[in-house]
């Protein structure tokens, strides 16, 4: 594997603002920088290094105070769930992430591997589950959880590719039906235009640029990197290639997070500021409006750090 340099995070300004008479432990939470994870391509069951992941996950996520986790879709191998009660709920998501620090709203989106079982499934397990959050194939993340100043918008991708191959395996598992992508990228070009928030991250599971074996998608370069470049989104947060990779184009950061439970070989793309072939996950912190991201692997062991930029260069 390549050998990369560690970035130095640039340091955030003044903290957030205080409520006057704030209970004292919401002003000490308040002083805590906002920060979440994000992770994409996990429910294989505890298996190949999944655990190992969840649980570098949980010890970070306590270590920052992580308000939440982003899921970059793949959420369940190999075939999605079929119902509420489909057992790879159990063995694939609440008996993995156990630890305490990441009992916090999961903002999930649907990938590929999703498709080839019920997506409607995922969507109505919101409604058991406490931590959940899936009210759509695309939405916009909406919880106390979420830090002000941040709008998440969370995508369903896999309408917007042509993947012939995944297609077949879809036919094969009984899943012939696709929505249309247009009512979706509609929605996001309006839902952008009206947000006033200062940084604006957006989810989808397949990359628009990667250096990984899918590599990037000619059909989100075409429909979603305008829309994204447009609205100065900063994050595009991504999996399907099961690797980690930070690659700056335009306006937009885009971090692939897509080994939650395996990795596979990754090259450079152009634009790349770091690529590692390892499992792990992303670690975002924001403080006096800075944002600053990092990689973790299945140690736990800080593998890359960088501060984003707000505005286009």
């Amino acid at each position: 594997m390549s050998r990369f340099n560690r970035r130095t995070v640039l340091q955030g300004g003044a903290a957030f603002l205080l409520a006057a008479g704030a209970p004292p432990l919401a002003q000490a939470q308040a002083r805590r920088p906002a920060a979440f994870l994000a992770i994409g391509d996990w429910g294989r069951k505890g298996e190949h290094d999944q655990r190992a992941v969840a649980k570098a996950m949980g010890r970070t996520a306590d270590e920052v105070g992580s308000r939440f986790v982003l899921s970059a879709g793949d959420n369940f191998y190999p075939g999605g769930v079929q119902s509420t009660t489909d057992p790879n709920w159990k063995e694939s998501f609440e008996d993995v992430y156990t630890a305490g620090s990441l009992q916090t709203p999961w903002f999930a989106a649907l990938g590929n591997h999703d498709y080839r079982g019920k997506p409607k499934a995922q969507i109505a397990y919101s409604a058991v589950s406490r931590r959940w959050k899936m009210p759509g194939r695309f939405y916009k993340a909406q919880d106390a959880a979420l830090p002000p100043g941040v709008d998440v918008f969370v995508l369903d991708t896999t309408p917007m590719t042509e993947d012939f191959g995944e297609a077949f395996m879809r036919l094969s598992w009984g899943r012939i039906s696709m929505p249309s992508p247009h009512r979706q990228l509609a929605w996001l070009d309006e839902q952008l235009a009206r947000s006033t928030a200062p940084w604006k991250v957006v989810v989808g599971h397949h990359p628009i640029r990667s250096g990984g074996r899918h590599g990037g998608s000619a059909e989100l370069a075409q429909a979603l990197e305008p829309l994204l470049a447009r609205h100065n989104v900063q994050v595009y947060i991504c999996g399907h290639d099961h690797c980690l990779q930070h690659i700056k184009a335009g306006p937009t950061h885009h971090v692939c997070s897509g080994s939650g439970a395996s990795a596979g070989p990754v090259g450079r793309a152009p634009g790349t500021l770091f690529a590692a072939g390892l499992p792990g996950f992303a670690v975002f912190t924001l403080e006096g409006g800075a944002m600053r991201l990092g990689f973790r692997g299945a140690d736990g062991r800080t593998l890359y750090e960088a501060a984003l930029s707000q505005r286009s260069a």
